[in-house]
């Protein structure tokens, strides 16, 4: 893939662009979450599930799994690593599902793609009508008012296509119900660098907005963004884990 024919079609770069995250980890912890405040059922929808490295985890203990994206060739890449689950493109800010499920997630602050805060609300209420009695939502979200704008995550990797390096930051305005996730991307093949920037709407919130907005629907508890090990959150850190459990 060359040129802005990269950027087109992330989905060949996606695991790349993400191969720092541990996703065994983040899978664990909340299937750990599920069996203290589930209702011990194994069915799984995991939302805005990319190529499904989440999906394979939950497959892998024992649950019946599957995802929903709006972006058909992530879609594509998950059934290839995922035969077993079931997968739909579907907007997780109004989405249908078969029959109820016992857990949903939304990893890797995807919740924040919903856009706007009216967005936001309804794909709470979308999780609350797809989830069993006593089922678990669980998702990690960054509190708008503990951005710093001039931090950035950066990692590289090395594919046939060249070395990559990724970085990403989140940029909030001060104001308002929009923020947005920064993303810049450098290839270089043979001594040739190229350079893509992105910038990705995503809706703001505070966590005392965020719980407002839960509590009609869900008993909600938020912890410290931490995956090997569950400990409350601390009142102070910008980012945590939120699990849910369905009233």
């Amino acid at each position: 893939m060359s040129g802005n024919a990269l950027y087109t079609d992330l989905s060949g770069y996606y695991d790349l662009m993400c191969a720092d995250i541990d996703y065994q980890a983040q899978s664990h912890c909340v299937h750990r979450l599920h069996q203290l405040f589930g209702n011990g059922g194994k069915r799984h929808l995991d939302l805005a599930c990319g190529t499904g490295p989440h999906v394979r985890h939950f497959i892998d203990a024992g649950y019946t799994s599957g995802g929903l994206d709006i972006n058909q060739p992530m879609l594509d890449r998950a059934a290839i690593r995922c035969p077993e689950a079931r997968f739909a493109r579907q907007d997780m800010c109004g989405f249908t599902v078969d029959e109820p499920a016992d857990l949903i997630t939304c990893f890797l602050y995807s919740i924040h793609y919903s856009g706007s805060l009216d967005r936001l609300k309804a794909c709470i209420a979308s999780v609350h009508e797809a989830l069993a009695a006593g089922g678990v939502f669980c998702f990690n979200a960054v509190d708008k008012r503990r951005i710093d704008n001039a931090s950035f995550v950066t990692h590289t990797a090395r594919h046939e296509d060249g070395l990559f390096s990724f970085s990403s930051g989140w940029h909030y305005a001060g104001e308002g119900e929009r923020q947005s996730l920064r993303l810049r991307i450098e290839r270089t093949v043979a001594g040739e660098t190229q350079v893509w920037h992105d910038e990705h709407p995503m809706v703001a919130v505070s966590f005392t907005e965020l719980q407002t907005l839960l509590e009609p629907y869900f008993e909600v508890h938020v912890l410290a963004h931490d995956y090997e090990k569950l400990t409350p959150w601390d009142n102070a850190s910008g980012n945590a884990l939120f699990a849910c459990v369905k009233k």
